[in-house]
């Protein structure tokens, strides 16, 4: 057998077993997968203005993601893995994110009305300058949260932990605020017109210049509180604990004017 033709015999076989190998699978686009909903897991992706109106997200691994100017309008995030990821300027109108994982998420200027976040978890989240208003936060935990500005009128607060939270200038007319932990947070200039604050826990807050006329406080603990220009007229504030309470041209219920 000439060289030529052992050459070309060595050829033919090295097809013939490259064929009989099996192919290498092709590498897996979680990002592809998750917008053709063969997934729910899309962790760190780059999702940013995609639209997921009315989804069914339930339990979906978002976690570190970026989600700025998505869509979620009335979906399901129930449980739903966010810690970490960029909601900035995210529609979560009406979704429900109860039981989600929020942890140091960012939902600055991000919509949430009427949104559902029962038992979430948002501790250290951003929701600075967020439009909440009626939306529903029963025993979410957003401790140490920063919700400056945020508009939360007549959201539904119950027994929500907020201790250490930063909700400066935030608006909180008429929120429902029973039994929620404010201890340590910061509610500079913060609008409390008409809220519902019995029994709530307000220990060492600082409500500088804020606004609660007409709030009800009837049973919530104030103790070492700041009220240096705090507005509490027409307030309830029947068996209200102020032991130790800081009190600077602070306006009472009655209307009289209290420094000490």
């Amino acid at each position: 057998m000439n060289g030529s033709s052992l050459l070309f015999g060595m050829l033919v076989a090295s097809l013939v077993v490259g064929a009989a190998l099996p192919s290498a699978p092709a590498r897996a686009d979680p990002r592809a997968d998750f917008l053709a909903g063969q997934t729910r897991d899309c962790p760190r992706c780059d999702l940013a203005g995609q639209n997921f109106k009315r989804h069914d997200l339930t339990g979906a691994d978002l976690s570190g993601a970026n989600l700025k100017g998505a869509n979620f309008h009335d979906a399901k995030l129930m449980g739903a893995r966010l810690n970490g990821a960029d909601l900035t300027g995210a529609n979560l109108n009406k979704a429900n994110l109860s039981r989600a994982e929020l942890a140091g998420a960012v939902l600055r200027d991000a919509m949430l009305y009427a949104a559902v976040l029962d038992g979430a978890k948002l501790t250290g989240a951003d929701l600075s300058d967020a439009l909440m208003g009626t939306a529903r936060l029963t025993r979410a935990d957003l401790g140490k949260g920063v919700l400056r500005n945020a508009d939360l009128r007549r959201a539904r607060l119950a027994e929500i932990v907020l201790s250490g939270a930063d909700l400066s200038g935030a608006a909180l007319d008429f929120a429902f605020l029973r039994g929620a932990q404010l201890d340590g947070a910061s509610l500079k200039e913060t609008r409390l017109m008409g809220a519902e604050a019995v029994d709530a826990s307000l220990v060492g807050a600082d409500l500088s210049a804020a606004n609660a006329s007409g709030a009800n406080f009837r049973g919530s603990d104030l103790s070492r509180a700041l009220l240096a220009e705090t507005n509490f007229r027409r307030a309830g504030m029947h068996d209200t604990r102020l032991d130790g309470a800081m009190f600077r041209a602070t306006v009472m219920p009655d209307g009289s004017v209290r420094n000490e």
